[in-house]
């Protein structure tokens, strides 16, 4: 006997397209195959597709941001947005402010995912890497099931320099995290935007050509040396172009573990955005910038080639005020508008439409790059991230006869506008359910306040081999 039966559903998992029914037992995955109607509660797909939910790991949600500011969504606000576009785990950021240790940041953001709907883990921001707590901290958290770090190369409050992220990655082989970077070139970044403001360029749109391709390229390079050095497990998060996928090409070459995100905007969005009249072109800062119509070519091959490993929303949500996305006001320049767009509740569909629908991908490539690869990446595997037995019953029931044009008032987030405003999705979840549990069905959540479990996770295994950098350390007799 079953909880819960889904009848006559095409089932998509990483790897395979196939009807069955899915039968469900204590919120997990227990049978697949021709089961009938042996459960008190039945579910009729009638031949609709059924995938994994999404799992989301890059999104900013109850991130404490300094001053007492904290982004437009907490961990109910966000986390109901993300169920109701069909993503069922998440995986946010646990800030470490400079003074503040690692333990602390951490218990402090665990007591604030109490009211998520949906499981999770979280990766640790680290600002402050000579605190003398770190390596302690960092022990402990892995312990407790935390097991990736971020780092930034620029931004003033949470970027570090260089011998710092050589502190981080030594730190992350000794204890079994992988690493996460946003990789801009800080100095390239500051030295264009000093030049655009004093020419009076101070426009939304000039966001873009104060952060050049060289300055996520550069970074990107500089972040692969390290990860060869290290033998570390790295993620170059939201890749905008195609220089930085030529460096992390060359880097794996050399035997570096290296995976690559790229994100909903970097694929659907145009430069136009950030064109609008007046201080409407902010709906389109976020960073890395909007990139050209060729870089976003190049990362759609990618995504059909697989040189893309996970698909993610980087939701960054302010609402477009004084207080959070203008918190210098609406005159502020480009360079004083917070960066950053929402993005959760939108990414399974529009991707589904513009992946699948659009025939760039198959299935089981769509339930990899949204769902499958960061569940084995960040260590929740296989409990989470694909359709088969044994995994949680993290399911979205899919509609894809679904027409509507993206407009703000049909999100759950708690932002006043979306940058996908008029783009049209093709697909939507009709029914979502985390472990078997109905928690939306289309555009209305009926999921419960707090039901979400926290998730430990394991440590993503070093690469088997040694890197190019590591074998000519060790003809040295040097071995870390």
């Amino acid at each position: 006997m079953f909880d819960l039966v889904i009848r006559n559903a095409r089932c998509a998992s990483s790897s395979d397209v196939f009807n069955a029914d899915i039968g469900i037992r204590d919120g997990r995955i227990a049978a697949l195959g021709a089961i009938g109607d042996k459960a008190p509660e039945i579910i009729d797909a009638a031949g609709r597709l059924v995938t994994p939910g999404g799992v989301d790991s890059h999104l900013h949600i109850d991130q404490r941001k300094g001053q007492g500011r904290i982004n437009a969504d907490d961990f109910y606000s966000g986390t109901v947005s993300a169920a109701c576009g069909g993503t069922t785990t998440v995986l946010p950021f646990a800030p470490q402010h400079r003074g503040e240790g690692i333990a602390w940041a951490a218990a402090d953001y665990h007591e604030r995912a109490r009211k998520s709907v949906l499981d999770y883990n979280f990766h640790i921001v680290v600002t402050d890497p000579s605190h003398p707590d770190f390596d302690r901290d960092l022990a402990q958290a892995a312990a407790d099931g935390l097991r990736s770090l971020k780092i930034f190369t620029t931004y003033a409050a949470v970027g570090i320099a260089d011998r710092d992220i050589v502190t981080v990655f030594a730190a992350a082989r000794r204890h079994g995290f992988m690493v996460m970077v946003h990789c801009e070139n800080t100095d390239i970044i500051d030295h264009v935007t000093q030049q655009l403001l004093a020419q009076g360029h101070v426009a939304p749109k000039f966001h873009l050509a104060s952060r050049p391709t060289i300055a996520e390229a550069e970074a990107v390079f500089r972040i692969c040396a390290y990860a060869e050095l290290f033998n570390v497990p790295t993620m170059i998060v939201h890749v905008s172009t195609g220089r930085s996928l030529d460096v992390v090409a060359l880097s794996r070459a050399k035997g570096t573990t290296l995976f690559v995100e790229t994100c909903t905007q970097y694929l659907t969005l145009d430069g136009s955005l950030l064109d609008k009249p007046g201080h409407e072109g902010a709906k389109g800062i976020f960073s890395p910038p909007i990139r050209d119509a060729a870089n976003r070519a190049e990362l759609w091959r990618a995504v059909a080639d697989g040189r893309i490993d996970v698909l993610s929303s980087d939701h960054s949500p302010y609402r477009f005020d004084e207080v959070e996305k203008f918190p210098n006001g609406f005159g502020a320049s480009f360079d004083k508008i917070a960066s950053g767009v929402p993005g959760v509740e939108i990414r399974m569909p529009l991707l589904f439409t513009q992946c699948v629908k659009e025939g760039r991908i198959s299935l089981p490539e769509f339930v990899q790059l949204t769902s499958t690869n960061a569940a084995r990446i960040y260590g929740l595997a296989p409990r989470k991230g694909d359709l088969t037995i044994g995994a949680d019953a993290d399911l979205c029931i899919w509609d894809e006869n679904y027409d509507r044009v993206i407009d703000n008032a049909m999100m759950h987030h708690n932002v006043d506008f979306t940058p996908y405003e008029g783009l049209k999705v093709t697909a939507w979840p009709a029914v979502t359910l985390s472990r078997g549990e109905v928690i939306s069905r289309y555009h209305e959540f009926c999921g419960t306040r707090g039901r979400g479990r926290f998730l430990p996770a394991t440590a993503t295994a070093p690469h088997q081999d040694r890197t190019d950098a590591e074998k000519e350390l060790e003809a040295f007799g040097l071995a870390w």
